[in-house]
């Protein structure tokens, strides 16, 4: 931890990763943030679309991009990006880019 800046890097990193994802869905026609701005969480984004079956494509075509985990908690549905410190900002960024792909492709 201390290699990669100490506790104040790694932060930044996590508000960076979040940044990344929340930007695409605050400017999305398509996806739904599940938490209002005063309550999102850094580590767990969690968000959908206003369809349970596009909430299934977006899934699978995230998995054939090696883009692994996003589904949902099975009560809440939807998706879910888990931002952990293991995921690179390169993860994030690749995330943000198939959601703004798919969002085109179903233009809402």
């Amino acid at each position: 931890l201390e290699e990669q800046g100490g506790v104040e890097a790694m932060q930044q990193l996590k508000r960076e990763r979040a940044g990344i994802i929340y930007d695409v869905l605050d400017n999305s026609a398509l996806y739904i943030a599940h938490a209002r701005p005063g309550s999102r969480s850094d580590m767990n984004v969690t968000f959908r679309t206003p369809d349970v079956e596009l909430d299934a494509e977006f899934i699978k075509g995230a998995a054939a991009r090696g883009l692994v985990n996003v589904k949902g908690h099975k009560l809440a549905g939807g998706m879910r990006a888990s931002l952990y410190n293991a995921m690179p900002l390169e993860g994030a960024r690749a995330l943000a880019e198939y959601m703004k792909e798919f969002e085109v492709k179903h233009h809402v």
